[in-house]
């Protein structure tokens, strides 16, 4: 059977640069790799991979397409929060959930949502 090995979403934007430059900036993301051509990018954070990409004619876009959110399970979820929560727009603040996830969400800068969460057990062992 196929094993999956990891799942690299790919962001379609509009406005490329100002799209790394916010998950470059904001997030800490690396600009792995960039081809103006195609209108492409790569990026990584700790093992996290995003690419992004300014649609083409055969795509349709039509703004966001995107129907969800992506979660970021992360580390330290206040510390983050803190740094993010005067940078980024607020989708809901940070709060501890019935379902034991310690989370919050931003927009980024096409408005599709992100998420970042740690388990409370997770965050009583970091202290």
């Amino acid at each position: 059977m196929t094993k999956f090995t990891s799942l690299r979403p790919v962001l379609w934007t509009e406005r490329l640069d100002e799209t790394i430059g916010f998950y470059t900036q904001f997030l800490g993301f690396i600009l792995q790799e960039k081809n103006d051509d195609w209108q492409w990018a790569s990026l990584e954070k700790d093992g996290v991979q995003i690419m992004l990409s300014k649609p083409n004619e055969i795509e349709n876009f039509n703004g966001i397409g995107f129907t969800g959110s992506f979660y970021f399970n992360v580390n330290n979820v206040d510390e983050l929060w803190e740094d993010l929560k005067t940078k980024a727009k607020i989708c809901y603040e940070i709060e501890t959930f019935d379902w034991e996830m310690r989370e919050f969400a931003i927009y980024d800068n096409n408005g599709y949502i992100l998420q970042f969460g740690q388990h409370i057990n997770e965050i009583s062992k970091a202290e």
